[in-house]
């Protein structure tokens, strides 16, 4: 069983996302029985909240189901656990590097690098461009898994 853990900074808004994206990409090639896919937070902000609205919004708006959740906050046994951690921005690395020891185990990447780019995925809770985001984390989402099936 491969295990992909997404962080982002609230878990609210891009992790969850990603969460909700692979595990429906996941789903519909059929490796439910050999991927396992979660989200968490990186900072404390958000803890207990659900998915953001306007999350749920693009979600919906793409067919992707989803469910009611609460923001939880990685752990260092979280680092043991999970064969992927994959984040958004350049502030989840460095909160990942700090909690991991500087990944020791080389396990934390940005998601967008899965897809070739150098680049973060936008934060809809200051732009507001949920579409953006969801085509960042699709991209992104399907190149990852693409890679490690």
């Amino acid at each position: 069983m491969k295990k992909i853990l997404f962080v982002c900074h609230g878990n609210i808004c891009r992790s969850t996302m990603a969460e909700f994206v692979m595990k429906d990409l996941v789903r519909k090639a059929g490796l439910e029985q050999e991927i396992e896919v979660d989200s968490k937070a990186c900072r404390t902000d958000e803890l207990g909240n659900d998915t953001y609205p306007g999350t749920k919004r693009a979600l919906k708006e793409h067919g992707v189901p989803f469910t009611p959740r609460q923001a939880r906050q990685i752990t260092r046994a979280d680092y043991e656990a999970w064969d992927y951690i994959v984040y958004m921005d350049e502030e989840n690395r460095r909160d990942l590097m700090r909690l991991t020891g500087k990944d020791p185990a080389g396990k934390c990447s940005s998601l967008l690098s899965w897809a070739g780019l150098d680049r973060e995925v936008a934060d809809p809770w200051y732009t507001g461009e949920f579409e953006t985001t969801y085509q960042d984390v699709l991209l992104g989402c399907q190149a990852m898994l693409e890679k490690i099936k």
